[in-house]
């Protein structure tokens, strides 16, 4: 009988000969592919819907189709590189999110380009699935979580320049120049691979993609409590942010009235806030643990979440100040976000060293199946006001602070192996 890869005997390996700061560049290229792709995006949103005479639903279909697909795709792509090994998943994933980044810059039509980005989104899983297994690969869990936030900084960089790249390349070339800088980064980022990345996996699984494997595999994986524990807290954290990302072009510029080159500064000071986030991260899990940076991080995103909706329901975040009442609290809640992603997905991941793809792809699927419930939620909700943002970000910060202090107090062990 055939082994399942959660219970392949404890072998020690070598670590793989990878400079620090070599890794921390090559996973904050794979992990930056997901917020430049939705980021840069955002600021030509409006245009390209505009420009092709389509409803905002189905502009939204641009968003929810491209993280259903990432989502989806983890769960092919995590068995493949734990048969296969990372480096080969990420070469053919890195390739083919490039040249549907092209097929987006050409699209013809909006039903076209939701399926390119679909496309885009599916490629896109391989990059940010294989960056969490690495972490895995290369570090114990709680070195993991440090690695992980130094990491997102560098994925906060990305994020930081997406935005106020996409409004400046829509607002003096198009929409369409702004879609084609995707496929620059890339290819920059298959070229990081290709000429600086060795393979990580030091013990491929030769059962992984057996089906009755695989089944016990996802089946253990979901079953464990600290992986229900963590994946929680980072799908929670994630569809706040996913919230504000679906709603905040149409509510700032079509709302509120700002230029395309203002939202795209907005979004470059929220990038900044989540990077100060991962910095803060780091130097809690020095001071006090991972569970209680978890649980301050809970308390500024419930915080965030309620002053938003408060100040969506009494008026003040569509007043003429409007803009800084939902961005102010926002900094907060990505402050927090800093924290939770950082020890959520590395935490989730943890205690499967043999089955580190699978896990990395079912939290990161749980993470889309929480964007795309919200994003098809918006989608019937979107009414021209602020009160679909506010209140979909204070209905996850209520989530998220369950998440911190009773699921990750309760199970959230950072050394904890299946």
């Amino acid at each position: 009988m055939s082994s399942s890869p959660l219970r392949s005997p404890p072998t020690v390996h070598p670590r793989i000969p990878l400079a620090p700061g070599l890794a921390v560049l090559i996973l904050s290229a794979l992990l930056g592919t997901q917020p430049i792709t939705t980021d840069l995006y955002l600021p030509a949103l409006p245009a390209l819907t505009a420009g092709f005479g389509a409803p905002m639903s189905q502009a939204q279909l641009t968003l929810t189709a491209l993280l259903l697909a990432f989502g989806l795709s983890q769960l092919v792509w995590g068995p493949l590189s734990d048969r296969f090994g990372r480096r080969p998943v990420l070469l053919a994933g890195l390739s083919a999110y490039t040249v549907a980044a092209v097929g987006c810059t050409l699209a013809t039509s909006m039903e076209m380009l939701i399926l390119l980005r679909a496309v885009q989104g599916a490629a896109m899983g391989a990059g940010v699935m294989a960056a969490r297994a690495i972490i895995r690969d290369l570090y114990t869990p709680l070195e993991g979580a440090r690695v992980m936030s130094k990491a997102l900084s560098g994925l906060a960089v990305v994020a930081c320049l997406s935005a106020p790249t996409g409004g400046l390349l829509t607002e003096w070339f198009s929409w369409r120049v702004a879609l084609l800088t995707l496929a620059v980064f890339g290819a920059a980022a298959l070229a990081l691979v290709v000429l600086r990345f060795p393979e990580t996996l030091a013990q491929p699984q030769p059962h992984a993609l057996r089906p009755a494997v695989l089944v016990r595999t996802w089946s253990a994986i979901l079953r464990h409590p600290t992986f229900q524990a963590w994946s929680a807290l980072s799908a929670t954290s994630y569809g706040g942010l996913f919230t504000f990302l679906a709603t905040s072009s149409f509510v700032l510029i079509g709302v509120l009235q700002f230029s395309r080159l203002q939202y795209g500064l907005l979004m470059f000071s929220m990038s900044l806030s989540y990077m100060a986030g991962t910095f803060l991260c780091r130097r809690m899990l020095r001071q006090m643990g991972v569970r209680r940076a978890v649980a301050i991080g809970g308390g500024m995103s419930l915080a965030a979440g309620t002053l938003l909706g408060v100040f969506g329901l009494t008026g003040l975040a569509a007043g003429p100040q409007g803009g800084w009442f939902i961005m102010l609290p926002y900094y907060l809640f990505m402050l927090g976000h800093g924290v939770h992603q950082a020890c959520g997905q590395s935490g989730a991941v943890g205690p499967f060293p043999q089955a580190a793809g699978a896990a990395s792809a079912l939290n990161g699927m749980l993470m889309m199946l929480a964007a795309f419930a919200m994003g098809s939620w918006l989608g019937l909700r979107m009414d021209g006001t602020v009160l679909p943002l506010t209140q979909g970000i204070w209905f996850w910060s209520v989530l998220i602070a369950l998440s911190a202090w009773v699921l990750v107090q309760r199970h959230g062990e950072p050394g904890r192996t299946a």
